[in-house]
């Protein structure tokens, strides 16, 4: 036997040394505009090995001499196989072009697995958001279009997946913000910027409902909404759109019977207007875009505004003389001005005034915000199917403030990702991160922090129909002198092919969610009412679990999908603001009334939600829809009183809300969201809807007689005047004059429905926008 193996490695040495070996290369381009594809599989002899194409859509493989079978696969695009007979030592070069697949979705995602893959295909839960529905809604703010996504909801800034968040008085997220993979919350508040992402450069937006902390760490815990934004195509593009419009002035409201006049500037219209521009191109191997938006607000109460101005552009290089490199830079900055309103006069005459008038003592706050984001990258992709990846960002805010509450915030992240696609069976995506953050703050005092973590996940596929996926995390986190324990986390989803166009899944994954310093160290007053910090807070864990089914439909020209998931989440350590009165021996002028964060205990969430999404034509008609319906059991299952006590709180039962019960604050049961759009020849027109149901339970103390009809009155007389929840209606109608010029009216708050969303912050009435989109 010892004489054996040494002969074995020998003979396999001289057969190597001596085999006929060919080679093929060349580039994969799409049919339609001639564009380079990257990262088509190039597979040989039915997954006997083979390779991906690069940026560029360049690929080249090494093969025996003879007959070989090459086919070229890619998600939305018809599989292609060449036969090709090769001498030994013959250069080969094929130039491929892909066809569209009609008969697919088409609908592509990489946030699930940080790699393409087809919708139908992921083991999680997921939306997608495309960008020509934000452009014909005029959205302005990114958080206006995803309240209007299927089971997500915004209040005042705060992203909630399935139940997942309340109302946070704009501290924390459980929803990571990614742009472009990278995150996007701010490294003092823990909060997104919705104004600041770029509405002007989208490719798509995706959203991952579910735990999702394996692959995105901290404040993934509740899902994923990843900002993906364009690289231009093989054709120059700009696009200029400009929008005017103004609020109605008819805000009459009507509460038990009774109709109150909000209108506060008479007969004079309060304006909102606005452009916003892209222009995208490839010079040679550099793909450029530069995008920009400016918008003044007028606001619909009084006292309130807002200005800004964006500018953007993404850069990146694709080297010649080095296959498979390229180099980029991306960088997004924005200036605006303008005032915040935290809190009315009361919920009849004064629902657009702000408590305390606009003098002195008002709860308008007047802000001059600066941020910035630089985001340098490198990618390599080898000739073997490797990817390598440098991802780096570099995000600062700088909110200067008219009540003492200014913040300069820091952030530093940096990435390394490997990716290997062995052909399309295996597909393995690990990496490592690391953060740096400062703050220097009035608001929250100077902090600095820090986290190191690693991640790998395998994602397989068995048969053409059986995918399995799987992965970890492991993760440390550190604020000022204080380290906490190294966090591990792991996640499982399978999905199965069951028919040609339906498709089981199953996820479970595990999240966590360190408290922003804003949650530990926030010291203020607004109005007359403090935020209380709580530097005893500690980290809250949790998972999430769903099985679904997708089913795509297709009705003649119309294509798209059904999709039906229960979900069940628990929480452990939950992290929820709560509005009490908090001092033993309460001092004027707040008398210890306020709000603080506290870990409330344990909570589980669970539920289901139906999606359809489609598009198509019905013979000359074009009809779009999108539609979803969410129903939630968001539950305290642990409560512990004594911390509340501890906490000094007054009332030991302060977090139960204003129904006493065990039901999550600030959440909803029921959530409808549907838009349905028709086009006929030049011209189109669009519906949207967004219902939410009563919501059951808030702060008690918003609800008190009498402290709390003297702090923040209104509140309690509104809730038992509405009790059936919200909806409202949207409408847009527009035409394609020319080739490159449409003109679109659009009409928010159709039937003029003036609603309260959180406590003591009065909804816009009905507005009214003309747009004028110009491309070329």
């Amino acid at each position: 036997m010892r004489k054996i193996i040494p002969l074995a490695i020998l003979l396999f040495i001289f057969v190597k040394s001596h085999a006929q070996f060919a080679n093929i290369s060349g580039r994969v381009i799409a049919k339609a505009d001639q564009s380079s594809l990257p990262g088509v599989s190039v597979i040989i002899d039915d997954n006997s090995g083979g390779t991906t194409t690069d940026i560029n859509g360049n690929y080249t493989l090494q093969v025996a001499a003879g007959s070989h079978t090459i086919t070229y696969r890619m998600i939305g695009m018809k599989e292609r196989k060449e036969k090709v007979t090769l001498q030994q030592d013959e250069n080969k070069i094929l130039i491929i072009m892909l066809e569209d697949d009609s008969k697919e979705l088409g609908v592509v995602v990489v946030s699930a697995s940080k790699f393409e893959q087809k919708l139908e295909e992921v083991t999680v839960s997921m939306n997608v958001i495309r960008p020509s529905i934000v452009e014909s809604k005029n959205i302005t703010s990114m958080d206006d279009m995803l309240d209007q996504s299927p089971s997500v909801s915004i209040i005042d800034g705060q992203a909630n997946i399935r139940g997942g968040s309340g109302w946070s008085y704009g501290a924390g997220s459980r929803v990571l913000i990614l742009v472009d993979d990278l995150p996007q919350l701010t490294s003092d508040a823990g909060d997104a910027k919705w104004s600041f992402l770029p509405v002007e450069n989208l490719e798509q937006i995706e959203i991952i409902k579910g735990a999702s902390s394996v692959l995105y760490g901290s404040s993934a815990m509740n899902g994923v909404i990843n900002v993906r934004t364009a690289y231009p195509k093989s054709t120059p593009q700009t696009r200029i759109s400009v929008y005017s419009g103004f609020y109605d002035t008819n805000q009459k409201m009507t509460l038990s019977d009774t109709t109150y006049n909000l209108n506060q500037s008479g007969s004079i219209s309060q304006k909102i207007s606005g452009v916003n521009f892209l222009h995208s191109r490839q010079i040679n191997n550099l793909d450029v875009v530069v995008g920009g938006h400016m918008l003044i607000d007028e606001g619909y109460r009084q006292g309130e505004y807002e200005d800004r101005a964006r500018i953007n552009f993404n850069l990146r290089y694709r080297f010649k003389k080095i296959d498979g490199l390229s180099v980029g830079l991306n960088f997004n900055t924005q200036l605006a001005n303008g005032t915040t309103f935290f809190i009315w006069q009361n919920d009849t005459t004064g629902a657009y005034l702000p408590a305390g008038g606009t003098g002195e003592g008002t709860s308008l706050s007047g802000y001059i915000t600066h941020r910035t984001n630089v985001d340098p990258y490198i990618t390599y992709v080898t000739k073997g199917g490797s990817t390598h990846k440098i991802r780096t960002r570099f995000f600062r805010t700088n909110n200067e403030n008219t009540t003492n509450q200014e913040s300069i915030a820091d952030f530093y992240y940096g990435e390394y990702q490997y990716q290997k696609r062995f052909s399309d069976v295996l597909s393995l995506s690990g990496g490592i991160v690391a953060t740096s953050s400062k703050v220097k703050s009035e608001l929250y005092r100077d902090h600095s922090g820090s986290s190191f973590a690693g991640y790998l996940q395998a994602d397989a596929k068995f048969f053409h129909k059986l995918i399995l996926s799987a992965g970890g995390r492991i993760e440390q986190n550190k604020l000022d002198s204080a380290t906490d324990k190294l966090v591990p986390v792991f996640r499982a989803g399978m999905n199965y092919k069951l028919f040609e166009h339906t498709n089981l899944r199953a996820s479970y994954g595990q999240g966590y969610r360190y408290p922003s310093v804003a949650e530990k160290y926030i010291r203020t007053q607004v109005s007359g009412l403090d935020i209380y910090p709580n530097d005893s807070l500690e980290s809250e864990k949790g998972f999430s679990a769903e099985v679904g089914i997708m089913q795509g439909l297709r009705l003649g020209g119309w294509k798209g999908y059904l999709d039906v998931a229960a979900f069940y989440t628990e929480y452990k350590n939950m992290i929820e603001f709560t509005y009490s009165v908090w001092d033993k021996a309460p001092i004027p002028p707040s008398y210890g009334i306020g709000f603080k964060a506290l870990n409330i205990g344990n909570t589980r969430i669970k539920g289901f939600d139906v999606t359809l999404i489609g598009e198509g034509n019905f013979g000359k008609l074009l009809v779009s829809t999108s539609a979803g319906y969410t129903y939630l059991i968001p539950e305290v299952t642990y409560y512990d009183s004594a911390y509340i006590i501890a906490q000094y709180a007054i009332d030991k039962t302060a977090y139960l809300g204003s129904d006493s019960s065990n039901y999550l604050k600030y959440r909803s049961s029921h959530l409808f969201k549907g838009d349905i759009a028709f086009g006929y020849g030049k011209f189109s027109l669009g519906v949207s809807a967004r219902y939410n149901s009563f919501m059951k339970n808030i702060d008690k103390l918003f609800v008190n007689y009498p402290l709390g009809d003297f702090i923040t009155p209104g509140v309690r007389h509104y809730r038992n005047s509405r009790t059936k929840g919200d909806l409202i209606f949207d409408a847009r109608l527009s035409s394609q004059l020319t080739a490159n010029v449409k003109f679109a009216v659009i009409v928010k708050n159709v039937f003029n429905y003036i609603y309260m969303q959180r406590p003591t912050d009065m909804q816009p009435p009905r507005v009214f926008s003309g747009q004028l989109t110009i491309s070329f």
